[in-house]
């Protein structure tokens, strides 16, 4: 019971450790958040996504990948394209003060679930850093707790759904300070620079 305890608040630290940081998924959910759009959808594919990966990497999928290295460099290409661009319109947004609004704006103005959902099952999908980070560390960490390494993968996805919602779901406690464009701008204009960063970033290093 102790081991298995070890191992689930192991699970729960590392899955933190690696989630809460500013990068392309989170800063798109802040975003979504914020804005009420579609937010119950956005959390559930992401969080549903983690433990997908996190199931696959503690299941021994993480060894596959490093034998198929393959498999990343066409991600890393297709996800290096898709942060670029996602980059570049929100830059636009933050160089248009019209969009940048803090309310719900025209029903008409927002945008698909459909359309929220693939951008944010894009942003996950094909980020080649969340099969290094879920699959393969989270992998290799719960290889060692042996038969004690599900219990792991509970305390890391534990993790996810707890980020995911509290990004999510919390963000609208932020809404007074969105009031202004200002804020919006600013907020924009860093995503712009993450996901353009991020993506020059997986492209330089293939």
């Amino acid at each position: 019971m102790t081991q298995d305890l070890l191992a689930l608040v192991a699970g729960l630290g590392t899955g933190l450790s690696l989630i809460v940081a500013i990068g392309a998924q989170n800063a798109f959910v802040l975003r979504q958040g914020l804005r009420r759009e579609h937010v119950p959808a956005i959390v559930t594919v992401c969080a549903v996504s983690d433990l997908l990966l996190i199931t696959a990497g503690v299941a021994g999928l993480g060894a596959l990948v490093e034998l198929r290295p393959g498999v990343l460099t066409v991600i890393a290409w297709a996800g290096a394209a898709f942060l670029v661009t996602y980059g570049v319109l929100a830059a636009r947004r933050a160089l248009r003060p019209g969009a940048l609004r803090a309310d719900d704006g025209e029903a008409s103005a927002r945008p698909s679930m459909r359309g929220s959902v693939l951008t944010c099952v894009g942003l996950t999908w094909l980020n080649p850093h969340v099969y290094l980070d879920t699959v393969l560390l989270l992998g290799s960490v719960a290889a060692g707790y042996g038969t004690h390494r599900w219990m792991f993968a509970v305390g890391a996805c534990t993790a996810s759904v707890l980020w995911f919602c509290g990004l999510g779901f919390g963000a609208r406690f932020a809404r007074p300070l969105f009031a202004r464009p200002l804020a919006w701008r600013v907020l924009d204009s860093a995503i712009a620079v993450t996901m353009i960063v991020l993506g020059i970033r997986i492209a330089t290093l293939r």
